[in-house]
C-alpha cells in the first residue's frame, strides 16, 4: 500500500530562490504544453504526442534564448509537469465519458505565478537522496534541512516539494508500506455524523464537535480586516495576506490533527466500522454550509477508510437513503415524521430513543447485515417497508466504493 509522508522543510534563502526558479520553470512548461494542445484543438488537428511535446517544449526550447533558463533546473521536474498535464486531461475526458465517477472535472487551466500553492515533483530518475545527516538532497537545489517527525518505512519512490499559501515548504514522500494488521478486537461500531455532536457511536459515546473554524473566527476576522485596509499591490498588503493565510493554515492543521487522532482511536478499538454515506456536497449548499465545512466529515471518513485497509479492519458505507433516524432499533417500526428539532422520540412499542444514538445503532445493524449478505445491495436490520410517500423517489443505489484516497 502506497502512502504519503509529509514533513516540513526549512530551506535557506538561496534554496528558496532555487525552488522559486524550479516552480517557475515547471509552470512555464505546463502552460506551453497546454497552449499547444489548445491551438491544435482550435485548428482541428490531433493532439501532439507526449514525445513531441517533450521535444518541442523542453529539448528544443532550452536551446533558444527565450527559454535557455529551463536548463538551470532538473529536467525531471519539467517532465513531471507534462505528466501532470496528461493526468489532468485524462481525468477530464474520463469525467466526460463517465469512466470517472463523482463530480465533473473541469478541463486543465493555465497555472499562474500568483497561485497560492506551488509544487514540483522529483522521481527516482532525479536521484534525490536523504543524507546521513537527515537532509534532503535535491538536484540543482542542494541539501535542504527537514523536520523529521518519524522515520520513513521504506525508500521513497518520489518526493513532491510544496510551497503553500502561508509560505511554508513541505516534502511529500511516496513510500510503500507493509503494516501488519492490529490485534482483532471483538467490538464493531456504527457512527452517526452530525453537527451538534461530531460523531455519535452505537455504544452511546458522543464525540463533541470542536468547531475549530468558529473558535478561530475572531482572529481570522481581525486578520482579514487588517488586510482590507492595506493599499493594493503594496508590500504591507503582501505581508497581511501571508498573515491571513497562516491563520487559515493553523485552522486546517488543527482540524486535520484532531481528525487523525479520533479516526486512529476508532480503528484501533473496533474490528469493523460503519458510517452513513452523507451527501456532503449537497449539505454544503444549505444554510448550514459553514458548519458542514467546519466539521470536515469527508476527510474524517476518508481517514477511517484508508486506515481500515491499512490495519486489517472492515469499513462499510450505509446507503444515504436508509432511514436510520426514523427506524426504531427495538421493533423496526419507521416513524412517519422526524423533524431535525426532535432529538428524542418514543416509539409505540414503548422504547424511548435518543435520535443520534438510535441512528448509530441502526447504522451498525445495517452494516453487519450487508457484510453478512455480501451481495452489495442495501439491506436493513430487518424487513423494513418504505413509507408510501417515499416510494419511487429514491435514486439508484449507491455503489460501494473500493478505492481509497490517502492524505
Amino acid at each position: 500500500m502506497q502512502l504519503r509522508y509529509n514533513f516540513r522543510l526549512c530551506p535557506s534563502s538561496g534554496q528558496r530562490q532555487a525552488l522559486a526558479r524550479a516552480f517557475g520553470c515547471a509552470r512555464v512548461v505546463f502552460n506551453d504544453a497546454l497552449r499547444l494542445r489548445a491551438e491544435a484543438r482550435a485548428a482541428g488537428l490531433p493532439y501532439p504526442s507526449d514525445g513531441e511535446l517533450s521535444r518541442r517544449i523542453i529539448t528544443q526550447a532550452r536551446q533558444t534564448p527565450e527559454r535557455a533558463w529551463l536548463g538551470e533546473v532538473s529536467a525531471v521536474i519539467l517532465q513531471q509537469a507534462l505528466a501532470d498535464l496528461n493526468t489532468a486531461y485524462r481525468n477530464f475526458f474520463n469525467s466526460l465519458s463517465g469512466k470517472r465517477k463523482g463530480r465533473k472535472v473541469a478541463p486543465p487551466r493555465f497555472r499562474s505565478r500568483k497561485d497560492s500553492r506551488q509544487a514540483i515533483r522529483f522521481t527516482r530518475n532525479a536521484r534525490f537522496t536523504v543524507t546521513e545527516s537527515g537532509r534532503l538532497r535535491l538536484p540543482k537545489i542542494g541539501e535542504v534541512p527537514v523536520r523529521w517527525s518519524r522515520s520513513l518505512p521504506s525508500d521513497p519512490s518520489s518526493v513532491t516539494v510544496i510551497r503553500d499559501s502561508a509560505g511554508r515548504y513541505f516534502a511529500s514522500f511516496v513510500v510503500e508500506t507493509s503494516d501488519e494488521p492490529l490485534p482483532e478486537p471483538d467490538s464493531e461500531i456504527g457512527i452517526d455524523l452530525g453537527l451538534t455532536h461530531f460523531a455519535v457511536l452505537s455504544n452511546g459515546e458522543k464525540v463533541h464537535n470542536p468547531r475549530i473554524l468558529r473558535r478561530a473566527a475572531k482572529k481570522l476576522r481581525k486578520a482579514q480586516k487588517a488586510l482590507s485596509r492595506k493599499e493594493k499591490s503594496s508590500a504591507n498588503r503582501a505581508k497581511a495576506k501571508v498573515k491571513v493565510a497562516k491563520a487559515y493554515a493553523k485552522v486546517a492543521d488543527t482540524r486535520r490533527d484532531w481528525a487523525h487522532k479520533l479516526s486512529t482511536r476508532i480503528i484501533r478499538d473496533n474490528q469493523a466500522v460503519y458510517v452513513e454515506d452523507l451527501a456532503v456536497s449537497a449539505l454544503a449548499r444549505t444554510r448550514l454550509a459553514k458548519s458542514v465545512h467546519d466539521a470536515g466529515w469527508s476527510r474524517f471518513v476518508a481517514m477511517l477508510e484508508y486506515k481500515a485497509i491499512r490495519y486489517g479492519r472492515h469499513f462499510g458505507r450505509i446507503d444515504r437513503w436508509f432511514p436510520s433516524s426514523k427506524l426504531c432499533s427495538a421493533c423496526e417500526t419507521i416513524a412517519t415524521l422526524m423533524p431535525l428539532n426532535v432529538r428524542e422520540w418514543s416509539c409505540p412499542c414503548g422504547a424511548v430513543h435518543d435520535r443520534d444514538v438510535n441512528a448509530a445503532i441502526n447504522i451498525l445493524a445495517a452494516g453487519q447485515a450487508e457484510r453478512l449478505n455480501d451481495c452489495g445491495v442495501r439491506v436493513g436490520p430487518g424487513p423494513v417497508p418504505a413509507p408510501r410517500e417515499e416510494a419511487g423517489t429514491h435514486p439508484e443505489p449507491h455503489a460501494r466504493q473500493t478505492g481509497i484516497s490517502v492524505f
